[in-house]
């Protein structure tokens, strides 16, 4: 398909009214979690502005993320070049830019299209200082927060509702892949993270399963299947592997339906928080001192909810050392992930 008509003809779910209308162009290229903290803003923009009109423009791979999402009038997917997708963007006559990316990409794109815009704080700063001197200057404040400060000008503010995912019929259906014997109380388990040094080794992996006694689902993407299939073989039958198995609004439909989750911190954990779903978050390489904790809708907690628990290394000299994650721990012990009391993660096994 051509670039501009990709671009153009998505999702167009409203003609324009163009003597009434603010027209947005939200920007968020990658990646799952990002782009689904980045959804209070796309609501509460459209649900507190009179004529709001959203347009979301992201990577053309996270299209399943945003598709179902009633609150974007037109969704853009981007998988060429600024040459072609410049002239396009000038052409639809949009009123401001919110970046809630903030990178090169992105810069490019508001110097040379002259929008007005509004990015969001990335703190890279305040990052790179905690990562290598341990001097803590981040605010404590989560990302939805400083995601929110680019719409503030406009009146916007969080409503307290929390992360926004939203599935078909069809795609929800994509749980019934839980044996029916299972369905009544199992942990899905998210084993992938993008980075090794933000997941647990697969050898805890699996002695974690074998400490909970109830049913347990494997999820993760396709580069997970191979590791799923051992872990789930060694850690006994009640440990089902669906890696690889799914497409990402399955893997969903998976979580929506779980009794709880543990997971790292990857995307899957936020599609969990949007469905408020019980979180265990184990912590590596990275801290939920960045701001990207599990957020719920207020009436379950909000951000600090009861439902979030974090597993970490607390007072380990080397951690964080990095904002996103490694392949391999740097100091060869990676004991942000082996020093985890496994116990802590199982909890009860009782339904």
């Amino acid at each position: 398909m051509n670039l501009l008509i990709n671009f153009t003809f998505v999702l167009r779910r409203s003609e324009p009214d163009n003597s009434s209308s603010v027209r947005f162009l939200i920007i968020r290229f990658s990646s799952i979690g990002d782009i689904v903290l980045t959804t209070p803003v796309i609501r509460c923009l459209k649900q507190q502005l009179p004529g709001a009109e959203i347009h979301y423009l992201t990577g053309a791979a996270f299209k399943p993320v945003l598709q179902n999402n009633p609150y974007i009038d037109h969704l853009h997917l981007f998988s060429g070049s600024l040459k072609q997708l410049l002239p396009e963007i000038k052409s639809l006559g949009f009123d401001a830019i919110i970046d809630l990316h903030h990178n090169i990409r992105t810069w490019s794109i508001k110097l040379r299209t002259g929008i007005k815009s509004h990015s969001f704080r990335k703190l890279n700063v305040e990052k790179w200082i905690m990562v290598n001197t341990k001097i803590n200057l981040l605010p404590p404040v989560h990302i939805v927060d400083r995601y929110m400060e680019t719409v503030a000008s406009y009146g916007v503010k969080y409503d307290g509702r929390g992360l926004d995912y939203f599935l078909t019929p069809e795609e929800e259906s994509l749980a019934g892949v839980v044996p029916e014997d299972q369905r009544k109380y199992y942990t899905a388990f998210v084993i992938g993270a993008k980075h090794a040094t933000k997941r647990l080794p697969d050898s805890r992996i699996t002695e974690l399963c074998k400490k909970i006694q109830h049913p347990v689902v494997l999820l993760g993407g396709p580069e997970d299947k191979t590791r799923g299939e051992q872990i789930a073989q060694l850690a006994g039958s009640h440990v089902l592997n669906l890696c690889g198995r799914l497409p990402l609004n399955g893997s969903a439909a998976v979580l929506k339906k779980s009794s709880r989750v543990i997971t790292h911190d990857t995307g899957l954990m936020h599609i969990a928080a949007a469905f408020n779903k019980p979180i265990i978050s184990v912590w590596g390489k990275t801290i939920p001192a960045f701001g990207m904790t599990p957020l719920y809708d207020n009436s379950y907690g909000g951000f600090g909810a009861g439902l979030s628990t974090v597993r970490e290394v607390q007072k380990l000299s080397c951690r964080p050392c990095t904002k996103l994650g490694f392949e391999k721990c740097p100091r060869k012990h990676f004991r942000c992930m082996k020093d985890i009391p496994l116990e802590s993660i199982a909890g009860s096994n009782k339904p």
